[in-house]
């Protein structure tokens, strides 16, 4: 996720990019100090699905030497009323970057590759790979975010907004990269990139030969037992996986990738996550382990106070502690997984609902992360205005200065698209208010005196979020 900090997460694949800001302003809940008690972590999914609404429902998983635990609450749909568990299959989104880098570390460890590979090497001859002040963009500088690639390619225009990779090409891809001009210098600054992240998983499955899923079963699922963990789901697995949904509780179509699998194309469990867990934090034998250990140094800034980037993981240090995480989210999912190796405890949290659940997971890793509190989504009705009305909108809004976005027209109908993002809908709540179906956002357009609209406010999680109009 990602990341672009700004908290628009409508239909980008969400990761840790997409809730850095929210790490700086979560607010604090009243609820009690959170222990790894049973009573404590039903305690706060209780009161994140029943009183806040923010999910049908979801698992937290626990692993420290003494074992594990594994707490849940609500139901995998509205028309579903069974409650999901350690075996119920979640869309983990960008966690499949920790998996892609993993396998970029495995191979570094088994003398395949190195680190400081350009990535042209590996790419058809066909492909010019964008390169800037004669340095050519290397593997740790995918892993790490760093390449200078954009979160999305320019040439990312989905016919499905509810699923918006399944018809992504390599070709496309390739004429991207081809003919793409690098707008900073790599390897100088962390910009969350799905992009890059598929391209390094596109990469991988070259050189060895193998599709992304068969390599991601090969060398991590099958010798960790992880069974669950796939892409392509059997009709066993496709019976234990939770209907995703949107952050108002709508039902949404779940997400494919056929190119750019390694940014976000797992489907897991917390049971096998655990397990991914426990080796990570060396409670169990892998042959993984001492690549396992090579993703957790942290490796380059984001530029964020106090987080560093390893090779797909994002380190944590703050109240004394390192947190070594990532979190994820498709358009009706989100994940977080995270691992303190001091305490050696490992946390895993999956939800059936696009919204945020990654303070859960920090709070249980460290009591000093706090818990947001939430407004359960209202319920929005459309109403006529003259579509007129909607040309003054037309334009383009910073929200930061690589975060965009822009407002369009389209017949009788508003729209809007983030930086990297598909475009969605806006409906009317009134002449200056708008809000989306897609997630629970809303957007007013501010005026000045003279009746000219200088800047819109992003109402979002929480938060209400500035964007002046560039002229």
């Amino acid at each position: 996720m990602i990341k672009s900090s700004v908290p628009w997460i409508a239909l980008a694949l969400a990761g840790a990019g997409v809730g850095l800001m929210q790490l700086r302003s979560l607010a604090q809940a009243k609820l009690p100090q959170s222990d790894l008690s049973v009573d404590a972590v039903q305690l706060i999914l209780q009161r994140r699905i029943d009183q806040e609404k923010q999910s049908l429902g979801i698992v937290v998983g626990l692993i420290t030497p003494e074992g594990r635990k594994i707490v849940s609450h609500g139901r995998l749909a509205q028309s579903d009323s069974r409650k999901p568990d350690g075996n119920t299959v979640f869309e983990i989104g960008s966690i499949s970057k920790v998996f892609t880098a993993l396998l970029l570390a495995d191979c570094v460890e088994r003398g395949e590759l190195r680190l400081s590979d350009p990535i042209s090497r590996f790419l058809p001859k066909s492909v010019r790979v964008p390169h800037r002040n004669g340095k050519e963009i290397t593997l740790i500088d995918l892993a790490t975010h760093t390449s200078g690639l954009p979160r999305l390619p320019d040439n990312f225009n989905p016919q499905d907004p509810e699923n918006p990779y399944a018809d992504y090409t390599v070709e496309q891809l390739h004429e991207f990269l081809s003919r793409h001009q690098l707008t900073r210098d790599i390897g100088t600054k962390y910009e969350y990139s799905n992009l890059g992240f598929g391209l390094l998983g596109q990469i991988l499955s070259l050189k060895s030969g193998m599709n992304y899923e068969t390599l991601v079963t090969t060398r991590i699922a099958q010798p960790l037992k992880m069974e669950s963990t796939q892409i392509q789901l059997s009709s066993e697995l496709r019976s234990r996986l939770a209907t995703g949904h949107t952050s108002t509780g709508q039902p949404t179509k779940s997400w494919d990738f056929p190119t750019l699998a390694g940014a976000g194309a797992l489907r897991s469990t917390t049971q096998d996550l655990l397990d991914f867990l426990a080796a990570n934090l060396d409670l169990i034998e892998s042959n993984l382990v001492p690549a396992m250990q090579r993703t957790q140094v942290a490796q380059r800034p984001t530029g964020t106070p106090d987080l560093d980037i390893g090779l797909g993981w994002h380190i944590f240090r703050k109240y004394g502690r390192e947190i070594v995480w990532h979190n994820g989210g498709t358009g009706g999912y989100r994940s977080f997984i995270g691992l303190d190796k001091k305490k050696r405890l490992g946390v895993v949290v999956l939800s059936n609902s696009s919204n945020s659940i990654d303070d859960i997971g920090l709070h249980l890793l460290e009591k000093q992360f706090p818990l947001m509190k939430h407004e359960p989504p209202k319920e929005r009705k459309a109403i006529v205005v003259n579509p007129k009305l909607y040309e003054p909108y037309v334009g383009r809004y910073e929200l930061s200065p690589n975060f965009i976005l822009t407002i369009t027209k389209e017949g009788d109908r508003l729209f809007a698209q983030a930086t990297g993002q598909p475009m969605i809908e806006l409906f009317p709540e009134s002449e200056t208010r708008f809000f989306t179906k897609e997630v629970d956002a809303q957007i007013t357009f501010i005026k000045d005196q003279q009746g000219q609209v200088t800047q819109l406010i992003l109402h979002q999680a929480g938060q209400d979020s500035a964007a002046k109009r560039l002229r």
